[in-house]
């Protein structure tokens, strides 16, 4: 086994897998480390990754340790140093978070150098060269981050200096094509990987609205309300309360399970009905609404009135209310407005 000790920032994606693999060639000793946040994959959950992002590790022989960001994630997104991408995504402050974090490990276990899978030109915001240089300061390591991907457009690094990796046998890939990484792939023997990603949930419109409307009205959510942001249509209806409302069975049931009977939860009996559930401080206007919102989503829509069964902490009563109209809903919906669509009604 080498003398020399990498740790890799390591997503299970192709970049990362490529760069430890690289490595590994080299005779590099690679220890990997997934840094896992509120925002991203749950990879506990296998529907909502395409593949077992680690399968990898398991066949080419390397370790992962799961390192979880937590609360010092949720503070950067609140206030990035370095600004937010174009929705809510802080990508530069979230990997020199990482490689901090990273440089702990290292440390821990006697690690010379860490590498990434990053790639320049391939994300607008982190991975510039003008960035790529703004983060190793800001972490702590210059020179001692190697893109083994994109090492040879990039300035060596101190172990290419002092020839513990050979930079022949690294790589000048750069911009967005995926098809230098699928070519390496297959010489590598990588054959199954996760498809490309966009990111996480922070480059997406719609769920980085709902997160900068939870933030103006409760500065320090629970790691509950976040989760909650991935499920259902959201309706605000006070600084203190919201309305969630499921769109299938298994938003349905994921809804129950987050929120363990903590909110009034209703649904339509007799027909096939969302759970609805009310958050925060209910009032009998927010029952009502969410009463309306239960039956507008149900197969009772088209009925002028529906009973709805509420359940208060084990307390169950019917309400009879019509199934709401789009001006409530409109009023009432957290969402991105659509400006053109705006300008349409108006």
């Amino acid at each position: 086994m080498s003398t020399y000790r990498a740790i890799a920032l390591y997503s299970g994606g192709l970049d990362s897998t490529l760069a430890v693999l690289t490595m590994l060639k080299q005779g590099i000793d690679v220890k990997a480390v997934t840094f896992l946040n509120h925002f991203g994959c749950d990879i506990s959950d296998k529907s909502s990754c395409s593949k077992d992002p680690f399968s990898a590790a398991e066949k080419f022989g390397f370790e992962v340790k799961l390192c979880h960001l937590s609360d010092k994630f949720i503070q950067i997104v609140k206030n990035p140093k370095f600004g937010h991408g174009k929705n809510m995504n802080p990508c530069m402050d979230c990997r020199i978070l990482m490689l901090r974090e990273a440089r702990e490990f290292m440390d821990m276990t006697g690690a010379e150098f860490l590498i990434t899978g990053e790639v320049l030109g391939q994300r607008p915001m982190s991975q510039r060269r003008d960035a790529l240089d703004i983060i190793d300061r800001e972490a702590g390591l210059k020179g001692l981050i190697l893109r083994p991907l994109s090492a040879k457009l990039l300035k060596p690094t101190i172990m290419e200096e002092k020839g513990i990796v050979n930079r022949d046998l690294l790589y000048d890939f750069g911009g967005r094509s995926r098809k230098p990484q699928m070519a390496l792939a297959e010489e590598f023997g990588l054959t199954d990987y996760p498809a490309p990603a966009g990111g996480c949930l922070l480059t997406e419109p719609n769920y980085s609205y709902r997160l900068r409307e939870l933030l103006d009205h409760e500065p320090d959510p629970s790691l509950e309300d976040l989760s909650l942001l991935r499920l259902g249509r959201h309706f605000r209806m006070s600084d203190s309360s919201k309305i969630i409302v499921g769109r299938n069975r298994n938003e349905n049931e994921s809804l129950l399970l987050l929120d363990a009977e903590r909110s009034v939860s209703l649904r339509v009996e007799g027909y096939a009905s969302p759970i609805v559930l009310v958050r925060g401080n209910v009032t009998e206007d927010s029952l009502s609404v969410a009463a309306s919102l239960c039956a507008r989503y149900s197969d009772a829509r088209h009925l002028k009135a529906a009973d709805v069964k509420v359940n208060d902490s084990g307390r169950v009563y019917t309400l009879t209310v019509a199934p709401a109209g789009e001006d409530l809903i409109e009023k009432y919906k957290i969402e991105k407005k659509d400006k053109k669509k705006a300008l349409i009604r108006a």
